[in-house]
């Protein structure tokens, strides 16, 4: 069964807080691709637009850089202030980026390095507790470590809460970029840590929306339309330009965040009779049926819907 996304959102959504109160922390990888950096650009623009609050961002990446970079990022576009977390206590960091580094050596920033940010479990566990009930939207487009740390996080200063339970409480959905409908094999599932998916997918009990690799690969962003829109001295276009000269990317990571937005209704339809199962090397299925406790969907393309109308949005939602 398909559904629009604005009626499956209101089912799902009817005692939260409206769309222009949705607040947002993004869960993100960026590092080793480029469609994270649109993906944070078009979630500024939603805060600018006051469509959301933007409460923060966690960087579950193993690049001593890519924090810093997020912060660039942010510091460009407004909000100097988000807080930004770092997945902590990795036994090897290793900058292996095309971007990361080049950013935070050449824009300015305030968090000075990845020791000095928050962990991402603390920085989770605040935002959620000082955020009304069932109001947050968690976006993740990386792989699931730091929110596996969430869920199995103890109850501490910021809440008495668990980890499960702070999310009962205080989440509104789930929006994760990952894995390929309706069978397949995606990174962000498996690599590299599938387990975290596996336990992620088992334990979450609200509603997630999964943008599979699919509906992502043919929207092809980050070419010569964003090239030409955007100012050299933009950390998005310099981050374009390290990473392929702006020769285009799919736009896997974007696709999470337009689901946040309208517009998404008149590109897209969710499958919602089922759910997601995970492997434990990360391979995924969709299952039809009911299961217990879970609230899954994943989206797909409705007929006709234009993946280069779709890219020309998101690029066109990056702030000059």
């Amino acid at each position: 069964m398909k559904l629009y996304l604005a009626a499956f959102f209101f089912c799902l959504l009817t005692s939260a807080p409206s769309q222009a109160q949705y607040r947002v922390i993004l869960d993100t990888d960026i590092d080793s691709d480029v469609d994270d950096v649109e993906a944070l650009a078009m979630l500024h623009t939603l805060a600018d637009r006051q469509k959301i609050q933007l409460l923060g961002v966690i960087v579950t990446s193993d690049d001593p850089y890519a924090a810093t970079c997020v912060d660039v990022i942010n510091t460009h576009l407004g909000r100097p202030e988000l807080p930004v977390g770092f997945l902590k206590n990795q036994p090897v960091l290793k900058n292996h980026s095309r971007y990361t580094r080049q950013l935070t050596e050449e824009f300015p920033h305030t968090l000075a390095t990845h020791e000095a940010a928050p962990d991402a479990t603390g920085l989770y566990r605040k935002l959620l507790s000082e955020s009304p009930d069932a109001s947050v939207v968690i976006v993740t487009v990386g792989h699931l470590t730091s929110l596996q740390n969430l869920l199995q996080s103890k109850g501490d200063g910021y809440s008495p809460l668990n980890g499960q339970e702070l999310v009962r409480k205080k989440v509104a959905r789930w929006l994760c970029m990952g894995g390929y409908f309706p069978e397949g094999k995606e990174a962000n599932f498996y690599r590299p840590d599938p387990l975290s998916t596996v336990y992620c997918l088992q334990v979450w009990e609200k509603p997630v929306v999964f943008a599979g690799w699919e509906v992502g690969q043919p929207i092809v962003t980050g070419g010569e339309h964003l090239k030409k829109r955007l100012s050299p001295a933009s950390p998005v276009y310099r981050a374009y330009e390290l990473y392929n000269n702006f020769a285009g990317r799919a736009s896997w990571d974007q696709v999470a965040v337009l689901l946040l937005m309208e517009e998404s209704e008149r590109y897209f339809a969710t499958e919602t009779q089922g759910y997601c199962h995970v492997n434990d090397d990360g391979s995924n299925r969709w299952v039809p049926g009911p299961q217990a406790n879970k609230q899954h969907a994943y989206v797909k393309f409705r007929p006709g819907a234009s993946s280069e109308e779709i890219a020309r949005l998101m690029d066109d939602m990056v702030k000059k």
